[in-house]
């Protein structure tokens, strides 16, 4: 099982996950390995940033950007890139560490 799996598992199951994310496409909010804490949620809001999967692939840590009653969310990443819409959303970050600090959501 991959982390991606692991995580989807525990919101199913449990409602919280954590999960490390790495790469660049959200910065300056996220910095790569930070370390998420994610929450299963009824409803996802623009702005939120959120676990899911687009076209078949799990988007761990991208913003929703738009939402259509139809198409569901529109997810990208904080330059711009759409990655595509998406009706199927696990969880949102509600706490992002990054060497012992909390920098999501700022305070």
């Amino acid at each position: 099982m991959n982390k991606y799996e692991r995580l989807k598992n525990e919101l199913e199951t449990v409602g919280t996950g954590k999960m490390k994310a790495f790469g660049s496409s959200m910065l300056p909010i996220l910095k790569s390995g930070t370390l998420l804490t994610f929450q299963r949620e009824q409803e996802y809001a623009v702005g939120d940033i959120v676990f899911c999967k687009v076209k078949g692939r799990y988007i761990d840590a991208h913003k929703i950007t738009k939402r259509d009653a139809n198409k569901g969310y529109l997810i990208a990443n904080n330059h711009g890139f759409e990655n595509g819409w998406t009706k199927v959303i696990y969880g949102r970050v509600i706490l992002g560490e990054y060497e012992n600090r909390t920098i999501y959501p700022k305070r």
